[in-house]
C-alpha cells in the first residue's frame, strides 16, 4: 500500500480521481475487488494531500453506480435468454425465475438498498434485478441512495484516520468483517432456497395432474 501511495503522489490530481473512481467501479464486474478500499483510501488522501473529498465522492460514487446499472442493463437484455437455454437453464430454472421476479416485485427496492452495504451481494443483486425485468427507476434509486450514504461514510472514515494508514486499514477491516458476516447470513438462506426449489414439488405436480384429470372427466 505504501508503494501504491508513493506512486499516486507522482501523477496528476485529476488522474487520481479517475483511478479511484475506476477502482470503485470494478467491484460490480469483479466482486473480489472491493470498492470500499478505494473510497476509504480517497478519504485518507484528502486528509494528507491535495485531494478534495467532494470530488472523491463524485468520482467514486458516479462510476460505481454507473457500473452497477450497466450490469443491471446487461442482466435485463441478456439475462433471460441466457437462463432459458443451455446450461444457464440448469443454474436458474424457469419456476425459480418466476419466484425471483415475484420477490423483486414485492421487496426489490428494499433488498437492493440493503445489499448495497454488503460486500459481494452488492454486485450480484442488480444483475438479477435486471434478469427479473425490474423497472430502471426502482433499481437506480436505491442503488444511488445507498451508495451515496455508504461512500460518504467511508470518505469520512478515511479522513478520520488522518495520517495513520494502519488505523484506516484496521477500521476498514473491522467494518468489512461485520458486513461480510451479515452478507453470509443473508446469502446462506438464499442459497438454501435455490437448492430446495430447483425442482417443483412433487405434490404440486400431482395436484396439477389431478386437476387435469378432473377437467378431462
Amino acid at each position: 500500500m505504501a508503494n501504491f501511495l508513493s506512486w499516486l503522489e507522482g501523477i496528476p490530481v485529476g488522474l487520481v480521481y479517475v483511478l479511484l473512481g475506476v477502482g470503485a467501479a470494478v467491484e460490480n464486474v469483479m466482486p473480489t475487488i472491493p470498492a470500499d478500499t478505494f473510497v476509504a483510501l480517497g478519504g485518507f488522501l484528502s486528509a494528507v494531500g491535495d485531494l478534495d473529498p467532494r470530488w472523491i465522492f463524485v468520482s467514486t460514487w458516479s462510476l460505481n453506480v454507473g457500473s452497477a446499472l450497466a450490469m443491471y442493463r446487461l442482466g435485463y437484455t441478456h439475462g433471460r435468454p441466457f437462463f432459458e437455454a443451455g446450461w444457464g437453464r440448469r443454474v436458474l430454472r424457469p419456476h425459480q425465475m418466476e419466484r425471483m421476479a415475484t420477490f423483486y416485485e414485492r421487496f426489490g427496492t428494499a433488498a437492493i438498498f440493503f445489499t448495497r452495504f454488503l460486500p459481494g451481494l452488492r454486485s450480484i443483486v442488480p444483475v438479477f434485478a435486471g434478469v427479473s425485468q425490474q423497472p430502471f427507476v426502482l433499481v437506480a434509486l436505491p442503488i444511488a441512495l445507498a451508495s451515496a450514504i455508504w461512500y460518504g461514510a467511508l470518505i469520512w472514515l478515511g479522513a478520520l484516520a488522518g495520517q495513520n494508514l494502519d488505523v484506516l486499514s484496521a477500521m476498514l477491516g473491522q467494518v468489512n468483517g461485520v458486513l461480510l458476516g451479515v452478507a453470509v447470513a443473508v446469502a446462506l438462506p438464499s442459497a438454501l432456497w435455490w437448492w430446495r426449489t430447483r425442482h417443483p414439488r412433487e405434490s404440486s405436480q400431482d395436484s396439477d395432474a389431478a386437476s387435469e384429470r378432473d377437467v378431462g372427466a
